[in-house]
């Protein structure tokens, strides 16, 4: 997207974009549902968020030729050698629209937000 998402809601947010990357936004949003149940989704930053406990979990967001991923720095960090193929910053990885995404490891991020964010470090 060029310009800032005006959208609010996740749904509205994903009706803005070409149907491929509609599919692929969507197959994010249900891989995060599932694998962060209690989290509610929002809009922050004009992005797609999932909150848990009153903090923000992660985010996305779709561009032209890639879905950004925003597992907060600390999922980044904790994941860095298999997120090593992606292009990243120090809180986001960027999955390219032209290849699959790496669903296991989206949801194994996500699952660690989950135990950082409820202080859960028995796994």
């Amino acid at each position: 997207m060029a310009t800032r998402s005006t959208a609010g809601t996740i749904d509205e947010y994903i009706a803005r974009f070409p149907a491929g990357t509609q599919k692929v936004l969507a197959e994010l949003r249900a891989l995060i549902r599932a694998a962060a149940p209690g989290a509610t989704e929002t809009i922050s930053y004009a992005i797609p968020t999932f909150d848990l406990n009153g903090r923000h979990l992660v985010h996305f967001a779709g561009y032209a030729r890639h879905i950004g991923f925003y597992p907060i720095p600390s999922g980044i960090e904790a994941f860095s050698e298999e997120l090593r193929p992606y292009k990243q910053g120090k809180g986001s990885a960027q999955f390219p629209l032209d290849q699959p995404l790496p669903t296991d490891l989206i949801r194994r991020i996500v699952e660690f937000r989950v135990r950082e964010n409820t202080g859960d470090r028995s796994t």
